[in-house]
């Protein structure tokens, strides 16, 4: 139940620029996540009766691409804890908690940097590794990445990706393993990013 999603998020970004850079030759630079239409989905198992789920609105992050070298790009990307919400506005009162985050106004910050990236033969998938600071542990992440599109965006213009991208995390391993194993200690994250070339 916990907020990897940055990670995911920030690794996914840059994934898919690479590929897109690769394969359709984007321009070099930075890309900028567009928060309206990135997001992070979580889930993990509630008792054995039902799977929770929960969003990260506003994930803001920059991809810097190196088409010439895939493995020279990165990414960077954070949230605060106020964008993490569950069903329920009780759980998510329950998650910044004491017994979780502590971090009551929600002002704690989860954040995700790359430190390699791998790019599949066809240029499409990525496999890319990063450190991901969560409840002030910072642990190494590796993300799976789908570049999904790449090209002009049909209202802007501008040069523009798109990508999807999963992980799994152990929560206890962020001193987040509250009431594990009942509910369970593994969270799933799916992360859809949209990222376009900065001016």
């Amino acid at each position: 139940m916990k907020t990897n999603l940055l990670a995911l998020v920030s690794a996914g970004a840059l994934v898919a620029s690479l590929s897109v850079a690769t394969a359709q030759d984007i321009a070099a630079g930075t890309y900028n996540f567009d928060p309206a239409h990135s997001s992070i989905a979580f889930e993990y198992d509630h008792l054995g009766f039902s799977t929770s789920h929960g969003l990260v609105r506003g994930v803001t992050g920059a991809v810097t691409l190196d088409p010439a070298n895939p493995a020279n790009s990165s990414v960077e990307a954070s949230f605060p804890m106020s964008n993490l919400v569950s069903v329920a506005a009780e759980m998510d009162g329950h998650l910044r908690g004491e017994n979780f985050f502590n971090s009551p106004d929600g002002s704690s910050l989860i954040t995700f940097k790359s430190t390699a990236v791998e790019i599949d033969d066809d240029g499409d998938e990525a496999k890319v590794t990063g450190d991901l600071t969560l409840n002030g542990v910072t642990k190494s992440v590796v993300l799976d990445v789908d570049l999904e599109k790449a090209g002009p965006h049909p209202m802007t213009n501008k040069p523009t990706v798109g990508f999807d991208a999963e992980t799994k995390i152990l929560r206890s391993e962020f001193n987040l393993g509250q009431f594990a194993p009942a509910v369970g200690d593994e969270v799933e994250i799916n992360i859809s990013v949209e990222a376009v070339l900065a001016e």
